[in-house]
Parts: C-alpha cells; sequence; structure tokens
C-alpha cells in the first residue's frame, strides 16, 4: 500500500457551514440580461489576424469561446475579404464553417475579383459550444482543366477586421461553490477578468493583505488574460464581485447577515438582481478573512455547497526561491510534457502543417553569459517523405530559426541533440553580443515547424493532365524530449523595472512572496488598494502561485529594517527626499526628475559616466503623472525596492492603467519610468547595484561582455606581448646554440 506524501498538498478542512445565505430571501424574477459582444479577426485568429488562403492551403481558422453561464441566442459574421482577380467566377467561392457545420456559402463574382468585398453570414447559435473553431475555406479556380494549386494566382486574403457578432444571453446559475471559480472567472472567457471587490469602510492592513492574496490566486487562474480587481467602499455592485466583511463591520446590505463563528466562505446572489453573484469572505475578525482567503487558496478543490467554514490552513513545507510552477525548472532537467499547455499541443495533422511550440519562461536573475548554451534533447516522430527532396524540420526561438533538420526517406523517428543560443542582455533589446535566443525578459517561444515540399502537377505522354495531391502528413514532438537549464547562477544588476514589469522581479523570486513587504499610505483610498490588488495579481499570473505569505503593513518605520524586497505604493518616505534622494519624486502637483547624461535604447550599452545625473529638472501641472521608481533598499544591500507613485486620483487611475495595459507595461525599463497620458517614458539613471553573486572569472568575463571592444584590444595586447616574448625567448635560445658552437 502506498503511503501519501504529506508534502504534496496542505492540510486544509473544511466543513460544511451553515447556508446563512438564506436568510436573504427569495428573489423577485427578474428578466434575463442580454449582451452583445463583437469580436475581429484580429481577436481570435493567429497575428496578425489576417487570413491568408491560397490553393493549397485553403482554410483558415479562428477561434472563440462562450461563457459556460451565457448562451449564444444571435451570431452574424461580417467577412472582409479581397479574391485574386485571377479567379473564374461562380465556381470560385467561400465557405463558411461553424464547428465542422456548413453555415453559407459565398460565390464569387465577376466584379468582386481583385476589390474589397464584404459578405455577411448569419450563423446557426445551435451549434455554438464552449470553445468554438470558424473556418473559412477557399474553393479558388483560374482554369476549368489541368490547374496547379500551389499557382501563385490562386489566393484570397481575408481581413483582420472581419467581425463575429454574438447576442448573448444569461443563464440562471446555482449557489454552488462546487464549480468554483465560476461564475467570477470562467476559463472560457478570452477577455480580461475584472472582478469588484467590496469593503466596508477604511481597510486595515490585514484586511488588503487577504484581499491581496485572494488577488494573486484569481491571477494565477487568469494567467494571460489579465485582471483588473476595482475597488468599492460599502457600495452593492452591479456586478459579480468579492465582498469581505466581519461580524462587526459589514455593508450596508449586509447588515442583516447572520454572525459567523470561524473563517466563511459564502455565495449568494445579490439583493437587486439574481444573476449577479457575490462571493462572500466572512470572519469574526481580520485574521479570519485571512484564514479563508488561504483556505481558498490552498484547498479549492474542496469547495462544495452554498457555503463553507476553514477550520485549518496548515502549510507543510516552505516554498524554495524559483520554484515558481509557471518558470523553468533549474534543479533538474524538464520533460516537454511538463511545458505543454493542452492535449495535442505537440502533434500536428494535414498537407500544410501549423508550426507547434512551447513557452518557456526563465527567472529574470538566470545568469546566462558566458554559457554555452541550453541543452535540449529533441525527440520526433514524422511520415516520411518519398522522395529526399528538401523537406525539414525547422526549430525556432521568439521567431528566429536556430536549427533545421532533414527529414530523410523511410525516416519516421529521429532524436537529435541541440543548444539553444542564448541572449546577451539586459533590459533592452540593443545587445552588446548580438546573439539571438532565449531571453530572461519575456516569456519565449520555442517552435518546430516541419515543412514538406509538395508535388501537385503530373502528366502522360498523350497530353493528359493528371493532378497528384500529396496525402495528409502526421508529426508528433516527443513529449519526452528535455531540455536543460541546471547549474546556472543567479546574478542581475538592479534596478531592472523590465524585470519588475514583465515577472514581477524580485518579489517573485519566492513564489508565495515570502521575502515581500508592501507598504501601503495610513489611509489608502480605492484607487490605491486598486493598485495593490492588481500588481499581486500580475505577478500571481506570471508565478502560477498565490501570495500566500505576503506581508502588507502601513509603517515604514517597521518595514525599513525588515530582511524582505519592498513594495511601495503611495508616497516615499522622508529619508528618500534628503540624502537618500532618489531619481524621481512626486509631491503634490509638484514634480522632478533627474536626467542622465546619456539616454541609450539598450541598457547594456549604458557606462556608469552615462548614467549619472546630469541635470535635475522639477515642474509643477496639474495633469495626471505617475512614476515606478527602482531603488536599492536602505538597510539591506541586497534587497530592493520598488515604488509605485502617482499624482492624486487621475494619476493612480494612469498608474493602473498603464500595469494593466501590455503595450505599456512593455516599456517600463530602466530605473525610472514615467508614466503620462501620451504613453511611458524610461530612463536609466543613478547608480546600479548587484544582486546574487558571481565568481571572480564570471565577473571578469562580464566586465569585458559588457565592452567588446575593450576585449578586441585586450585580445590583441595579449597577442602583441604573448609574440614579443616568444620572440625573446626563441632569440635568446638561438644565441646560446651559436655560444656553445
Amino acid at each position: 500500500m502506498m503511503k501519501p506524501q504529506r508534502y504534496l498538498i496542505p492540510l486544509l478542512l473544511m466543513a460544511q457551514g451553515a447556508t446563512a445565505a438564506e436568510a436573504v430571501g427569495p428573489l423577485p424574477p427578474v428578466p434575463a440580461p442580454v449582451r452583445t459582444q463583437g469580436m475581429s479577426f484580429e481577436q481570435m485568429a493567429s497575428s496578425p489576424g489576417t487570413l491568408s488562403l491560397r490553393g493549397n492551403a485553403p482554410d483558415g481558422l479562428a477561434d472563440f469561446t462562450v461563457r459556460r453561464d451565457e448562451v449564444v441566442t444571435r451570431a452574424t459574421l461580417d467577412l472582409n475579404f479581397t479574391p485574386s482577380p485571377s479567379l473564374l467566377p461562380l465556381i470560385s467561392q467561400v465557405k463558411v464553417y461553424l464547428n465542422d457545420e456548413l453555415m453559407g456559402v459565398a460565390a464569387l463574382n465577376q466584379d468582386q475579383m481583385g476589390t474589397m468585398t464584404h459578405a455577411s453570414i448569419e450563423l446557426d447559435p445551435r451549434y455554438a459550444k464552449d470553445f468554438n473553431r470558424l473556418k473559412v475555406s477557399f474553393v479558388g479556380h483560374y482554369q476549368k482543366v489541368c490547374e496547379n494549386p500551389a499557382s501563385d494566382t490562386l489566393w484570397l486574403n481575408v481581413n483582420r477586421d472581419s467581425k463575429l457578432t454574438l447576442q448573448l444571453q444569461t443563464l440562471p446559475v446555482r449557489n454552488e461553490l462546487s464549480f468554483f471559480p465560476m461564475p467570477f472567472l470562467d476559463v472560457r472567457d478570452n477577455g480580461k477578468l475584472t472582478l469588484p471587490m467590496v469593503f466596508t469602510g477604511s481597510v486595515p492592513p490585514e484586511q488588503q493583505q487577504a484581499a491581496a492574496v485572494l488577488a494573486s490566486w484569481f491571477g494565477t487562474k487568469a494567467q494571460w488574460r489579465g485582471q483588473h480587481f476595482p475597488v468599492l467602499i460599502n457600495q452593492l455592485p452591479d456586478r459579480n464581485a468579492v465582498i469581505f466583511a466581519t461580524n462587526d463591520a459589514r455593508p450596508d446590505f449586509l447588515v442583516d447577515y447572520p454572525e459567523v463563528k470561524g473563517p466563511t466562505i459564502d455565495m449568494i446572489s445579490s439583493p437587486d438582481n439574481p444573476y449577479v453573484k457575490l462571493l462572500l469572505i466572512l470572519g469574526r475578525d481580520q485574521q479570519d478573512l485571512l484564514t479563508a482567503v488561504q483556505g481558498l487558496a490552498r484547498g479549492d478543490v474542496m469547495l462544495r455547497g452554498q457555503s463553507v467554514m476553514v477550520d485549518e490552513v496548515k502549510p507543510l513545507l516552505p516554498r524554495q526561491p524559483y520554484d515558481a510552477p509557471n518558470w523553468v525548472r533549474l534543479d533538474r532537467k524538464m520533460r516537454f510534457d511538463e511545458l505543454t499547455e493542452y492535449p495535442g499541443q505537440l502533434q500536428a495533422t494535414g498537407r500544410t502543417l501549423w508550426p507547434m511550440s512551447l513557452t518557456l519562461r526563465l527567472p529574470p536573475d538566470l545568469y546566462l553569459l558566458g554559457e554555452n548554451g541550453i541543452r535540449t534533447e529533441l525527440k520526433y516522430h514524422h511520415t516520411s517523405p518519398t522522395l529526399r527532396d528538401g523537406s525539414r524540420l525547422d526549430v525556432g526561438v521568439n521567431g528566429q530559426l536556430m536549427k533545421s533538420f532533414t527529414l530523410e526517406p523511410g525516416e519516421v523517428k529521429s532524436e537529435r541533440l541541440l543548444t539553444l543560443p542564448l541572449w546577451f542582455a539586459d533590459d533592452g533589446d540593443t545587445m552588446a553580443l548580438r546573439m539571438p535566443g532565449l531571453k530572461t525578459t519575456q516569456a519565449n517561444s520555442l517552435s518546430f515547424s516541419f515543412e514538406y515540399a509538395q508535388q501537385y502537377m503530373g502528366g502522360t505522354e498523350d497530353g493528359r493532365c493528371d493532378l497528384v495531391m500529396p496525402p495528409a502528413h502526421q508529426v508528433r514532438i516527443d513529449e519526452g524530449s528535455t531540455i536543460d537549464f541546471t547549474g546556472y547562477r543567479h546574478f542581475i544588476e538592479m534596478p531592472d523595472l523590465k524585470a519588475f514589469a514583465y515577472a514581477g522581479f524580485p518579489f517573485s523570486r519566492m513564489a508565495d512572496l515570502a521575502d515581500t513587504q508592501i507598504v501601503m499610505p495610513a489611509r489608502p483610498h480605492p484607487g490605491q488598494i486598486t493598485t495593490l490588488l492588481d500588481a499581486v495579481g500580475a505577478i500571481g499570473a506570471e508565478t502560477g502561485y498565490p501570495a500566500l505569505s505576503l506581508q502588507v503593513l502601513d509603517d515604514w518605520e517597521r518595514a525599513r529594517t525588515a530582511d524582505r524586497d519592498t513594495l511601495l505604493i503611495g508616497t516615499l518616505p522622508e529619508e528618500f527626499r534628503g540624502d537618500l534622494a532618489p531619481d524621481a519624486l512626486l509631491q503634490s502637483t509638484r514634480s522632478w526628475v533627474n536626467e542622465p547624461t546619456r539616454q541609450h535604447k539598450g541598457d547594456l550599452l549604458h557606462t556608469m559616466a552615462d548614467r549619472q545625473p546630469q541635470a535635475r529638472v522639477g515642474m509643477t501641472g496639474n495633469r495626471a503623472i505617475a512614476v515606478i521608481l527602482g531603488l536599492q533598499s536602505p538597510t539591506h544591500d541586497q534587497r530592493s525596492l520598488v515604488a509605485l507613485l502617482a499624482d492624486g486620483p487621475a494619476g493612480v487611475t494612469l498608474l493602473n492603467d498603464a500595469l494593466q495595459t501590455r503595450t505599456l507595461r512593455d516599456q517600463v525599463a530602466g530605473s525610472v519610468a514615467i508614466i503620462r497620458e501620451s504613453g511611458v517614458k524610461s530612463l536609466v539613471v543613478g547608480d546600479r547595484y548587484e544582486v546574487g553573486y558571481l565568481p571572480w572569472w564570471e565577473r571578469l568575463w562580464q566586465l569585458f561582455a559588457r565592452y567588446p571592444v575593450r576585449l578586441a584590444g585586450l585580445t590583441l595586447l595579449c597577442m602583441l606581448v604573448l609574440g614579443w616574448g616568444l620572440r625573446v625567448l626563441l632569440a635568446s635560445a638561438s644565441r646560446r646554440r651559436l655560444k656553445e658552437d
């Protein structure tokens, strides 16, 4: 009999609580909400969204999802496309399928050839499911006999602004926690998660911490979708939301709710609308709220019924540095099946094969400089090409070709050993050593593309034209293939706001944020609490693990001596405005920033002289501005402080929007990021500090890698000295021989 492994899950006992929510009473019938949702092909299809259909690749795909608590009552597809002017009318067509069911056909007329054309097709909503696939098929002909499907004249482009319009009706949802996180978060919804969090009045740090833990848990589930947590104070929300309340402090709409006897999680319908659900986090005091949230985050698989009470949350093993579930493992080789996100990700079938890919997220401080590359053992299976015709497997990293392997006739499986080159850069796109490959400041895409040579035409001696179509191919990357990230050191120069914007580093070093403290204002307004929740939610989405060990406080004097990395929201403490003055500061409507001597696009090219402040510029204005600032901890050399500063509520809104918007967040870098209505401007200014450890020989290599011209000069000097030494040595030996003779 196998013994249970205690370390796999924490001890979490939940007892079925009384369904106190029944006290709300019966609700009057309300018409089911109906909404209209429009999605363009730019949102549904592979980037960039345009479907380029050819005679030998006639199908284009676009995917969309429908929430589990909604049903499609009407669907309309508006296609904007341009057909080749060489097509024959009427026998050339466009067919539309929904989940492999034919929905409509548009025959092409002569006056449509070579011009932008619009077609509107009604889709049968009965065939819509949770996960749906639209297929646009091109039937093209340029002559009636002896066509070549690979001809350049056979094409049709579907524009990215083609649009699918859905009419959706909300379905009633039971107050049943076994479906959680439904309806608050539905993985079938590809849109950004927006989940309001409601508090009674002033929000103490303990309650902020509980809300932050819950926000990070929702972030782990939202993943790439993004997340936003608007904060409401004593206000009944008009959409699904989370309510925090203790026996002594409750929103007005819960004043008659029975008192609880411990940490409680409850799901009720809104008093105003039965289609709106409220998740209640209840307790006798603030500690109960934190316990309830930790129970939910650790033991959501045990939720059931309308209400549960958390009896105990007992961690059994502490988290280790760099063990975030979404990051590559550093303690052993990783199999490819550990990196897959859905079944069938590494296999494909058809005449034209779509590339397969894996996502690799590396810790931002993984020190790759001076290494030869990442060792990868690749195994793959494929149908054999009939001839030695150039069929191949291309392996790429971040859209750039790394290696190509020939597919030989009679060969159906292969095993290769390759090394993925590394990207020698910090937080910029300009490299001192220009070698494309894996990056630590973005999610890396490792792609596999099988390319088969295709022959379509054939003929006979009597002039008859025969069309020979190649069979469909089947390919698969073996899930037992491995990639090895072991043996690398951790070292990074800080401040590095790109690492913070991309991966929440240095806070995400511990997946549960055990080494993180967040310092909030003594009286934060709702926008600042939203900043806290959005920031922690984004870190949870990156690491894949909730911030169970996070600490939130509002006392800087207590925080400054703690051996933790600090995320500061609000205003900088007084000590940073004197001798430790940072490189940017906001105070009321006044602001100033230190300008560096020279600004480069790439951080690797910055010298110490370039980063020195050349001038301080101060201004007073009446429009919104926000700043993200990176600093070294004033009390611990290996700790960092990231400050999220904003000038008033409008500045907080600007800051929150920048943290949520991918295009704006990608512009955050360097040591100071200034956010205005026009966008984000990042600066590298002031001194830098090092976090991590490198032995002296690797530090020497790092120094010269940053200055390749100096490295070349030193190499030349060494060669000259060595040559001169050999010349002197040989001359001395020659003189000795002459004397002996």
